[in-house]
């Protein structure tokens, strides 16, 4: 019996095994600061939680309808008129099994052997490997600071081949907690609109994103390019990573078919992770992760000023999401060295750059920021105490 090429040659998410590294230590009695993984401390508002002790009180729970429940989808449309402004036919919203199950079927759906997408690097990794899992190129466009590790419109041009089908971009992104400047994810939008290619925008942290200089919330993609694929989730905003949660906006053409690959692929997502995500929508729960974003903000600016008293630059500030991509070549270490010891010497646990591409793989780090004050305190000291030592 053989393991298939695309698991033979599939990379592992670094972040995850540095996590499970750090569970190990703490199962051994020593306490790590985990900085690794993108989860926040806050769970679920209460309103959600409640939601969810009411439908698991012995009722049936078959399966949903492949798209998910009318009334969520209904929730969703209204949340983005409420929030951004736009209108969006329910109908064009499919909740998923998590962000992740999105990507899948948004890559299924539109990746056929030997098609180049392009992406951002760095960039989140799994992406990367949808796309090879699909018979698909993946052209990995380097990013600088001057771009805020961020695609635009010129680099896109410049990687532009007649095999390309597709633009894979997030903003906010994971890594750097950047966000493409909103005239840049336009124009990237309309060059490979007019050359009739797909847009695959991650939004999984815009609702964590700064608001705009006139206190709006941060665009969506949805204003400018209607038949955009824009991927989103409760895990972040909401904070219910393990719920398993996600949705899709996609254009009218694509909505058949991605039915049938849901139907295919996973039938249904949670029925009483969906009832209970209703709850999301109220003015309460709305009230309670605004409050949570301001304290991430907080949080942000804590770890950015701790690291630069620690002597570790962050080239550029996030604006969202909570991570900061930290420039360590002035260590004398490469970034998995500097990971490897910062967990095994001062009991932190970080995410090298290679989890990210090629272009920082060696010269960054990320940092999470989605921990307590008291942790990212704690976590910033004992890293300054490293890096002191790593000069001395």
């Amino acid at each position: 019996m053989k393991l298939s090429g695309h698991v033979r040659d599939m990379q592992p998410f670094h972040a995850l095994a540095f996590g499970q590294r750090a569970d190990a230590m703490e199962a051994a009695g020593q306490h790590v600061v985990a900085l690794s993984i993108g989860e926040p401390d806050f769970g679920a508002p209460p309103a959600v939680r409640e939601a969810m002790r009411v439908a698991m009180d012995g009722r049936p729970l078959p399966y949903t309808s492949a798209l998910g429940l009318p009334a969520l989808r209904s929730a969703i449309s209204g949340f983005y008129r409420d929030r951004h402004g736009i209108d969006v036919d329910p109908a064009r919203i499919a909740i998923t099994s998590g962000a992740s199950c999105a990507l899948v079927m948004a890559t299924a759906a539109t990746v056929d052997n030997g098609d180049e997408v392009i992406l951002a690097d760095p960039s989140y990794p799994c992406n990367r490997e949808l796309v090879t899992a699909f018979g698909g190129k993946v052209v990995a466009v380097p990013t600088s600071a001057a771009t805020r590790y961020q695609l635009d419109a010129a680099s896109v041009e410049r990687a532009w081949s007649d095999r390309t089908t597709a633009v894979m971009v997030a903003t906010p992104s994971n890594p750097t907690g950047t966000s493409i400047p909103f005239d840049q994810l336009s124009a990237i939008c309309e060059l490979a609109r007019a050359r009739d290619a797909w847009r695959i925008v991650d939004e999984i942290y815009l609702e964590l994103a700064d608001s705009g200089v006139d206190g709006r919330a941060a665009r969506t993609v949805l204003e400018t390019d209607r038949d955009a694929i824009v991927v989103s989730s409760f895990s972040k905003y909401f904070g219910m990573t393990g719920w398993r949660l996600g949705w899709m906006v996609i254009p009218d053409v694509l909505v058949a078919a991605v039915e049938r690959l849901a139907m295919n692929f996973f039938l249904s997502a949670s029925n009483p992770a969906q009832q209970a995500a209703l709850a999301c929508f109220t003015p309460e729960s709305l009230a309670v992760c605004e409050e949570r974003r301001a304290e991430l903000g907080r949080r942000r600016r804590l770890v950015c000023d701790g690291l630069a008293r620690i002597g570790l630059p962050v080239p550029v500030q996030p604006d969202g999401a909570f991570y900061v991509y930290v420039d360590i070549s002035g260590t004398g270490l490469n970034a998995w060295q500097f990971c490897e010891q910062a967990l095994e010497r001062a009991h932190v646990a970080l995410t090298p750059g290679r989890d990210f591409g090629a272009t920082t793989a060696d010269t960054h780090i990320r940092l999470s920021y989605a921990a307590s004050q008291a942790q990212l305190e704690e976590g910033l000291e004992r890293l300054g105490r490293f890096v002191a030592g790593l000069a001395s």
